[in-house]
């Protein structure tokens, strides 16, 4: 796993992120539904608890929480300059380095051992692994209350031409 690898995926990540939030917005059934609103916060507050640590910041700082859904949105568009800003700042050197994450004494309670050593790298994949399975959650929870999934597979933002995230809720 390289940076420039890294770059693609979240650039995906992004993209993926901000279509289904989109797909969500114009929905006022999803719009109001609180399990969509708890599936995108854990979703981005796991992308932003990463990056607390990969920028070595105090893991017990809060997290703001979200009553309605446009401050949510801000709060998970707002990740991607400072992930930017992150990764622009690194070498695949400093990536393949071990990570040692604050949370391992809960990963190690709930694996009933010692986690293996893993990389920054492969942390930095966790994050779109996970934030794919979450919009997977969320794609889901969208039709199941009568709103339109987009297709926000890899391959689709590939055939597409690797477009970049569109944000812009003001002509939807």
């Amino acid at each position: 796993m390289n940076l420039a690898d890294l770059n693609e995926l979240y650039r995906h990540m992004e993209w993926a992120d901000a279509n289904v939030w989109r797909a969500v917005l114009i929905s006022p059934e999803a719009r109001a539904d609180q399990k969509l609103r708890e599936l995108f916060y854990h979703l981005h507050l796991v992308q932003r608890a990463f990056l607390r640590a990969w920028r070595g910041e105090p893991p017990n700082t809060p997290y703001p929480t979200f009553d309605e859904v446009n401050s949510l949105v801000l709060w998970g568009r707002s990740y991607y300059p400072e992930l930017g800003a992150h990764f622009a700042a690194l070498t695949d050197k400093e990536i393949s380095q071990p990570m040692k994450l604050p949370w391992g004494d809960i990963v190690e309670r709930e694996l009933g051992r010692k986690p293996e050593g893993v990389s920054i790298a492969e942390t930095m994949l966790q994050v779109t692994l996970h934030s794919q399975y979450h919009r997977g959650q969320i794609n889901a929870r969208l039709r199941s209350v009568g709103g339109e999934p987009p297709r926000v597979d890899y391959l689709v933002w590939a055939w597409l031409g690797r477009p970049t995230a569109d944000w812009d809720q003001s002509d939807k």
